[in-house]
């Protein structure tokens, strides 16, 4: 049986983190508010728990779940030769709504679906994603909905589409800014935007002149 922890409330708050830390280390799910919508989070350096979060959205490994971190600096650890440009993007829009696909260091134990060896990571602009994150380390995200369907802006939205397959869910109240993260891919010789989203166009230009807009 799931259970959702309103974050309004500071004791509920800690009591739902505390939680849905150890429903992550468990190899559990659970559902998150972050800057952009809602998303279901598993441990990232768990398969069977990817596997879980991919069978509870109806999606296949084709699609890879993307990774969110508490700290830039965790990208030491994940990609550890990532080119000055995703610094550059780093600085500028972290915390926030930019996704950086990057070649991820071959060494690291996890299994997020057909990534080809690259990771689609980001630092979300919420605090209570950013708590959760700094007690579990990284975590797999997607969108808190099951695929195909509207992506959920409220932990009420996220539970009528997933049910008790998510163990916790974080009330955050409604999405301020429900907009995806725009993507920029850093693995090739040129960075490219994949898609537009909460940060501009303009903005990234602005950072990057050299990027490939389609």
């Amino acid at each position: 049986m799931s259970r959702t922890f309103s974050c309004s409330d500071e004791d509920e708050r800690a009591a739902g983190i505390a939680s849905a830390a150890a429903v992550i280390a468990r190899g559990g799910l659970v559902v998150i508010p972050t800057d952009t919508v809602y998303g279901i989070a598993a441990d990232a350096f768990s398969p069977s728990a990817v596997d879980g979060l991919l069978l509870a959205k109806q999606r296949g490994r084709d699609m890879p779940v993307p990774v969110l971190v508490g700290s830039a600096s965790v990208l030491d650890g994940l990609t550890p030769d990532r080119p000055q440009t995703a610094r550059d993007l780093v600085e500028a829009f972290w915390p926030g709504g930019v996704t950086l696909v990057l070649r991820h260091t071959t060494s690291l134990a996890w299994d997020l679906g057909e990534t080809r060896g690259t990771v689609a990571v980001r630092m979300p602009l919420h605090p209570v994603a950013l708590e959760l994150l700094v007690k579990t380390g990284p975590l797999a995200v997607s969108s808190a909905n099951l695929s195909g369907h509207e992506a959920a802006l409220t932990a009420a939205d996220a539970q009528a589409q997933l049910g008790d397959i998510v163990e916790v869910y974080l009330d955050g109240g409604p999405c301020a800014e429900p907009t995806p993260s725009s993507i920029v891919d850093l693995t090739g010789p040129r960075p490219r935007l994949i898609r537009a989203g909460a940060v501009t166009t303009d903005d990234l230009l602005s950072v990057v002149p050299t990027l490939l807009v389609p």
